[in-house]
């Protein structure tokens, strides 16, 4: 009877020293709430490579404490690496991938944001994904047609255009800033493009899944095999018709459904 007293003490004891402390614990908890330098650059390296793989998802703004890694990140030679490889893989699908008919039907997409420009200096003034978009700024700052090439796609552009695919653009930009984009475009190297599809009225509410999903089924229905799709958003991807590959390049910076 001792003995079983003595156990009940113990228990009771155990529960109250661990127990509030078990009951708050929670594996981000221990990750965010370390500033140890490896932990935390684990916890946000683990964070980017769940968001390329789709698995985090509709995110408003880059956590907080990642907001510097996620900087470091899209600004450091690592990103360009791992573009890079993106587009060689591309080349090496094209190298063997599609029976061309020069009928003038083959056919690739390419989104424009951080796949053909890079948005990353409007970033880097705001907050780089740590704060939420501010359309209005950033549709302002496209209007300027500033936006840097992406070289590592303006090289594949144009290998892919020469091989008589006709390549169309596919952006979720308002079609109010068609003139700012073209110029934006040619002034940094892209031209001979078959068609630029931006979002009018009547697709602004919908989601950029949905709208760009209708653009590929008003293509296929014209008759164009869409060899491939390459750009950093899955909802430029995802959707049916789909392609018969596609590519994703590296953006961990924001999130369009």
């Amino acid at each position: 009877m001792a003995r079983t007293a003595a156990a009940f003490l113990l228990l009771a004891l155990a529960t109250f020293v661990i127990g509030p402390a078990a009951a708050d614990w929670n594996i981000l908890n221990q990750w965010r709430g370390s500033h140890n330098g490896d932990t935390l650059k684990s916890y946000c390296e683990s964070w980017r490579i769940n968001v390329e793989l789709n698995n985090i998802r509709e995110f408003d703004v880059v956590p907080q404490e990642c907001v510097d890694y996620i900087r470091k990140y899209m600004t450091s030679s690592q990103y360009i690496a791992d573009s890079h490889r993106a587009v060689e893989e591309v080349i090496v699908y094209l190298s063997s991938c599609c029976s061309l008919k020069g009928d003038g039907k083959d056919a690739w997409i390419f989104d424009v944001d951080d796949t053909m420009l890079s948005t990353t200096p409007y970033y880097k003034k705001n907050g780089f994904g740590g704060e939420k978009l501010n359309a209005t700024l950033l549709e302002a700052w496209m209007n300027e047609s500033k936006a840097p090439a992406l070289e590592h796609t303006l090289k594949l552009f144009h290998e892919i255009k020469d091989k008589g695919i006709k390549i169309f653009l596919l952006s979720s930009r308002k079609e109010t800033l068609r003139s700012s984009t073209v110029d934006n475009l040619i002034k940094e190297g892209y031209h001979g493009w078959a068609d630029l599809f931006l979002r009018g009225l009547d697709d602004e509410f919908m989601e950029v899944q949905q709208y760009k999903s209708q653009v590929r089924k008003k293509l296929v229905n014209e008759g164009y095999r869409i060899w491939g799709i390459i750009g950093d958003q899955w909802s430029s991807l995802k959707g049916l018709p789909s392609a018969k590959r596609t590519f994703k390049l590296p953006n961990s910076i924001y999130y369009l459904s």
